[in-house]
């Protein structure tokens, strides 16, 4: 527990009167921006609660106490303490709450020592027993309440076995009636684990059982698949996708398609702002974008040893073949063979060692047109995206996406492959009303050509110029996809 000074109080629930339109959603997530976060997970539950908080309702996030940098530079309130089985294994839980929403809503913590006290979020052995207990307390301390949620939106896996539990363990009956949404981020984790491990699950129907189970296993994503009452996913051909492309699940996703629905993620533009950027020199807003473009281009390029007078293609994400990023090395260089030194590139990112030390080497052969930092630096990503005329999206899968929405945002076209949030999001100039470059396979020549085509539509600046123009003013806000969630929670 953090060194502050805590207040033990009830927790005083949100009560709709009569007339209200209101409602009390309750997110349950392993990850919230900026408190912990691992991927896009964290930014969807850091951002959504807030937009429909201020849509009239009352949004709450319950997620794990991790030993992060915020837990100690926030006042926290302790509001429950208790106790629950984990097996055969009783553990005490304590639930904290930030004194004072600073994020746009009730921020609650889980803690349960010897489980959750730890720095990062994922990558432990016993990551089983860890969500197991962070869902059984969540799921317990929500049975104890006076005025049952009006619904409760969970996670991904690691908060999948949260609709099962209200509606089969015995102990939580009482929530069997609260409706429960899925939304699914990434389908390619599922938190699978043993029957041995059974006994976790608090005391529930056995004749239940094949609500668990997916291949022999407890499967808590695809148990959420069965047990919500809706299911959703972050972009409508992610949605599409899973029926073909799921990681095992894909019959699952073909039997339970009539509850599933594609909410396109929104992006938070109170922070993804270039005119308001704190992390930017050069703000503009977009009637002076060609002016501001140039002064971030000038300044990155300055910093990188990079020629402004060509056009700059960034990548900026995880460093992992999910992503397209082993296709990179090569791409850039038959980029530099056969289109020729007509443009430059700048990579950020980390993660798998084998495509960094590759990245790396690409420094001999740079001559000016390629720096690549291996890393994680927020700042710099601000400026790339301001800076930047393309941002490169190999992506082999990528549920909804959101680096090509901040690019257009910073008016820096995407140049994307065709699937997932990004098929939905970035229209190819070639096609009716297009905005962007758009290509079929995670394929070293599909990438290359798409270049090409960049590159040549670089220098027809007047064109180039009215699209930069066009993409920042499109609505990827999350007023709109905040109004979807809730006009689905008023369909029970």
């Amino acid at each position: 527990m953090p060194q502050n000074n805590y207040i033990y109080e009830s927790v005083k629930l949100f009560v709709p009167t009569a007339n209200s339109q209101s409602m009390h959603i309750v997110h349950i997530s392993a990850e919230c921006y900026p408190i912990a976060k691992a991927g896009g997970l964290g930014d969807v539950v850091g951002s959504l609660p807030r937009f429909q908080n201020e849509m009239g309702n009352r949004s709450v996030v319950i997620m794990p106490m991790y030993r992060t940098p915020y837990l100690y530079t926030h006042e926290w309130d302790v509001v429950h303490k208790s106790s629950a089985n984990l097996g055969h294994w009783f553990f005490e839980y304590t639930i904290i709450k930030e004194s004072t929403s600073a994020q746009g809503f009730e921020l609650y913590l889980i803690d349960i020592n010897g489980l959750l006290d730890r720095e990062r979020v994922y990558g432990y052995e016993d990551d089983t027993e860890r969500f197991c207990a962070f869902q059984i307390s969540a799921v317990h301390w929500m049975n104890s309440w006076e005025h049952l949620p009006g619904v409760v939106h969970v996670h991904d896996h690691h908060a999948g076995l949260v609709p099962f539990m209200m509606q089969h363990c015995y102990a939580f009956k009482r929530l069997a009636s609260v409706p429960s949404v899925l939304t699914i981020h990434n389908a390619q984790y599922q938190g699978q684990f043993s029957w041995d491990k059974s006994i976790y699950v608090p005391q529930w129907d056995s004749w239940k059982r094949g609500m668990l189970e997916w291949e022999g296993s407890i499967n808590p994503l695809a148990s959420a698949v069965k047990c919500a009452w809706k299911v959703t996913t972050v972009s409508t051909t992610y949605l599409h996708e899973l029926c073909s492309m799921s990681n095992g699940l894909e019959p699952l996703f073909e039997y339970e398609k009539g509850k599933c629905i594609g909410i396109l993620n929104g992006i938070d533009y109170s922070v993804w702002d270039p005119e308001h950027d704190r992390y930017l020199d050069h703000r503009y807003a977009p009637s002076s974008l060609e002016k501001g473009k140039a002064e971030n281009k000038a300044l990155l390029c300055s910093q990188f040893g990079l020629n402004p007078s060509k056009p700059l293609m960034v990548f900026i994400g995880r460093l992992v073949g999910e992503k397209g990023a082993d296709l990179l090395p090569q791409v850039i260089r038959d980029s530099f063979e056969f289109v020729g030194r007509r443009m430059s590139f700048l990579v950020l990112g980390s993660g798998e060692s084998s495509i960094e030390h590759e990245l790396r080497s690409l420094n001999e052969i740079s001559m000016g047109d390629y720096a690549s930092y291996i890393g994680y630096n927020e700042r710099l990503s601000h400026l790339m995206y301001a800076g930047a005329d393309y941002l490169l999206m190999p992506s082999r899968v990528e549920p909804c996406g959101l680096n090509q929405l901040y690019a257009m945002r910073y008016g820096t076209i995407p140049i994307v492959r065709k699937t997932g949030g990004l098929y939905d999001t970035v229209i190819d100039l070639g096609e009716c009303h297009g905005y962007g470059f758009s290509f079929l396979h995670a394929a070293v020549g599909d990438v290359t050509q798409a270049i090409y085509r960049a590159v040549e539509f670089y220098h027809e600046k007047a064109f180039f110029n009215a699209i930069r123009q066009k993409i920042t003013g499109l609505d990827y806000s999350w007023d709109r996809s905040a109004a979807e969630y809730i006009h689905l929670y008023k369909s029970f």
